[in-house]
């Protein structure tokens, strides 16, 4: 029988615990608390498989929950909040969250990003799959469909970077520094320039991509099916 999963759910409003308690456990999680930064912090202990977080908290930032946990852990961190700004977005992104959902939620939206989350957390694969796409990391080979499409040393780093985490919004920072290195961190043209190659050479129509999607203001995510 495979253990059931456990899931620390982080909020200080009491109807959205209960509701996320009650929706996580008809998922077959095990589900415990937290409504503070010291509360959360004190969960990891319990080793949670996810953690599901809100930012606005009455003892401190949510932001500060992930730079402590990501000191020590690598357990996957779903931020849940209603905090809508791009900046708070992509902070916590790069302090090491692996998604952000925006309240009010869909609990279907919720837990598909919950497993996406999960399976980024598994050991990388040689070739990874996105659909039709399949990138051979270390034969630097990619094909759609079984048809090989030849791309440049950047575009195939650019695509890799997003492939070993598909579904996971990747910020343009990360993006730009991985490819480019930390001088180009803010030449995001650099970046709108290289997933438009990308889009010609994967897309069925480029203008309407559903392979690389862009998060507004935040980044470029690897559509998985």
């Amino acid at each position: 029988m495979t253990p059931k999963l456990r899931a620390l759910v982080v909020d200080d409003e009491p109807a959205i615990l209960r509701f996320l308690q009650a929706a996580l456990g008809a998922s077959d999680y095990v589900v415990s608390s937290a409504a503070t930064v010291q509360e959360a912090l004190k969960g990891m202990g319990d080793n949670p498989d996810i953690v599901i977080l809100d930012l606005g908290l009455p003892d401190g930032d949510g932001k500060d929950v992930i730079r402590e946990i990501r000191r020590s852990s690598n357990v996957p961190i779903v931020v849940l909040s209603a905090r809508d700004r791009e900046a708070e977005k992509i902070e916590a992104l790069d302090l090491g969250a692996d998604d952000f959902v925006n309240k009010p939620f869909g609990v279907g939206e919720l837990m598909a990003r919950l497993r996406a989350a999960l399976r980024h957390r598994h050991e990388e694969a040689e070739t990874i799959r996105a659909g039709a796409l399949e990138i051979d990391i270390a034969g630097h080979r990619v094909t759609r469909a079984g048809a090989d499409i030849k791309l440049t040393r950047r575009e195939f780093d650019l695509l890799a970077c997003l492939a070993r985490q598909p579904g996971k919004v990747i910020t343009h920072r990360k993006l730009l520094t991985a490819v480019w290195g930390p001088a180009q961190a803010d030449e995001t043209q650099y970046l709108r320039v290289y997933i438009g190659h990308l889009r010609q050479k994967l897309e069925d129509d480029p203008d309407d991509p559903k392979i690389i999607e862009t998060e507004l203001g935040i980044g470029y995510r690897l559509v998985e099916n």
